[in-house]
């Protein structure tokens, strides 16, 4: 009898102790102040933001401890935002960190969001461009970027055409379908999004993808970005955020339609159809052959600012390694 009420108070006492344990780590974990953060996108949502959307959808940010506003850009470049520290966290692209850093603006690219540029130059079949050559004498509607006038320079110098015999027409961020053959004859996009659409829309498009051009311009866009003094100052701040981040993509990739519901659901003007379509064709892009999801090579980016430099496309040779880390991937 005495050995049973021994027994009994010692599985009482284990009880009382765990159940001790479990209210002190919850008010520990209730008594850690929420850390507001901005996220600034660099277009409206879309299917590359989708890990964003369902980290702060699927409570991984607040997991971290952290309070995630996603914002849509409205004047300014992404990476002087970032850098003069008005937004926390920022969605931008290799080339505008490597023109950023090359003018000593302090960003640094976290992760990259999809592993190969799947950016391409697209025009109507009926324009019967097929080449870069072909773009001479034609009318291209851009966004307004330096890079974009910097590439297509270069591009058409390597097949000995000119460049001023393009016309530059600048159309923001307008529809892509309202613009093409309309107000220009070839646009630079990002197939996941409009080349998913247009043959959604059955529309056939010839394409000329930018990494097919150059190895080199096989670089990463887009890229989660943030400006120097996060990485010196809250760098912790920063591992938590990326951690949010990676689960989010992670989760992205395991469940592309439930990850497109909660980017409809975040985004109800999206078209639902487009939506799950672009999500099947880019949930392969994220990853691709990379180890995990967000890694980047410092090959690439030193390819692509050797690229840039040799064409006097920026002023002055950068060093890769301030310009991007691994080091916040979990």
């Amino acid at each position: 009898m005495r050995k049973k009420l021994i027994l009994f108070i010692i599985v009482v006492l284990v009880i009382l102790m765990i159940s001790f344990n479990r209210t002190k780590e919850s008010q520990k974990k209730s008594s850690t102040p929420t850390k507001k953060i901005t996220i600034l996108l660099d277009w409206f949502p879309n299917t590359n933001h989708t890990g964003l959307y369902v980290a702060a959808v699927k409570g991984y940010f607040q997991r971290e401890g952290l309070e995630a506003e996603i914002i849509q850009p409205s004047e300014g470049e992404v990476s002087q935002i970032i850098a003069s520290g008005k937004a926390d966290f920022g969605i931008s692209s290799q080339e505008s960190v490597t023109l950023a850093r090359a003018k000593d603006i302090p960003i640094v690219s976290l992760a990259a969001i999809i592993q190969h540029n799947t950016s391409a130059f697209a025009s109507k079949k009926e324009t019967g461009i097929i080449n870069v050559a072909d773009f001479e004498g034609k009318r291209y509607g851009g966004w307004g970027s330096p890079i974009e006038e910097a590439t297509l320079q270069a591009l058409m110098k390597s097949v000995n055409k000119d460049y001023s015999k393009i016309k530059n027409i600048t159309i923001g961020s307008t529809d892509f379908f309202s613009t093409i053959g309309n107000k220009s004859d070839f646009q630079w996009i990002f197939y996941g999004w409009d080349g998913v659409e247009a043959k959604r829309r059955g529309i056939d498009l010839n394409l000329i993808w930018l990494k097919d051009l150059d190895p080199v311009l096989d670089y990463y866009t887009p890229v989660i970005i943030t400006n120097e003094r996060h990485l010196k100052d809250q760098k912790e701040l920063t591992r938590r955020f990326m951690k949010a981040v990676f689960d989010g993509y992670e989760y992205t990739i395991a469940h592309p339609k439930e990850a497109a519901e909660i980017l409809i659901k975040s985004a109800p003007e999206l078209n639902k159809d487009l939506v799950y379509k672009s999500q099947e064709w880019l949930t392969e892009q994220y990853k691709k052959d990379a180890d995990k999801w967000g890694i980047q090579k410092k090959a690439v980016w030193e390819g692509y600012i050797k690229w840039l430099y040799d064409r006097k496309l920026i002023e002055k040779m950068i060093n890769p390694d301030n310009s991007f880390t691994n080091e916040l991937l979990p």
